[in-house]
């Protein structure tokens, strides 16, 4: 499917540039909560996923409907049902792993990533825009949570995605892997203290990137600026 510039950007915006992490340092709570296994991050991350989503299209299609001197309760209100959905039926679905994240579904109400892209977002565009805006926006933070969950389970237990097939069914046991056999553990990593660690080399290293992408842009611009004259 060709994207329009304009839900490129969205895109891009969602994923890197403005991503909920890295561009806007929200969510830290549950971020350095809950990965302390690549699975808890993808089971966290595809449960914010379907509720930022959920709540951007339903917050564009009513906003016309909504006084603007409430609007936040009703916004507030319609993220909790939400949750509270997503909460039942992990519980039903994927009750094992309920019984690792439960504690912290519940907590997607309080995230403000949510609540920000609703205001400053979802209550101003077309539905369309603020659903892609809404799956753009989940699909970089569930990717910062496995990344941060992958690298934290490898350094403290040596494992990748362990207990994955408690989320997504026997058919994806090959996700399971020993990355390094006989790893005696480095127990800080699997800690809150960890999660802040390895979240800072996440973002140095996106700074990194950054900067090489627009070292690489200048030569560009140069030699269009040299053309055109």
């Amino acid at each position: 499917m060709l994207l329009s510039e304009t839900y490129r950007k969205i895109a891009i915006d969602g994923i890197w540039n403005n991503n909920i992490v890295f561009g806007q340092n929200l969510a830290l709570c549950p971020l350095l909560a809950v990965t302390g296994t690549a699975t808890n991050g993808l089971g966290m991350g595809i449960a914010t996923l379907v509720v930022i989503t959920a709540s951007n299209g339903l917050i564009s299609l009513t906003r016309h409907l909504i006084p603007g001197e409430i609007r936040i309760p009703i916004f507030v209100l319609l993220i909790a049902t939400l949750v509270t959905l997503v909460d039942i039926l992990m519980n039903a679905w994927a009750h094992e792993l309920y019984k690792v994240l439960g504690l912290f579904i519940a907590l997607i109400v309080t995230n403000c990533a949510l609540l920000g892209r609703a205001e400053a977002f979802a209550s101003k565009q077309p539905v369309k825009a603020a659903l892609w805006d809404g799956l753009m926006m989940g699909l970089g933070f569930t990717l910062v949570l496995v990344a941060l969950g992958g690298l934290r389970e490898i350094s403290s237990a040596g494992t990748l995605f362990a207990n994955a097939s408690l989320l997504l069914g026997e058919s994806f046991k090959f996700l399971e892997v020993t990355v390094i056999p006989n790893y005696k553990g480095f127990l800080l990593m699997a800690l809150p203290p960890g999660g802040f660690i390895m979240l800072a080399f996440l973002i140095v290293g996106k700074r990194l990137i950054d900067q090489k992408l627009a070292l690489r842009k200048v030569p560009v611009a140069l030699f269009h600026e040299a053309t055109t004259e």
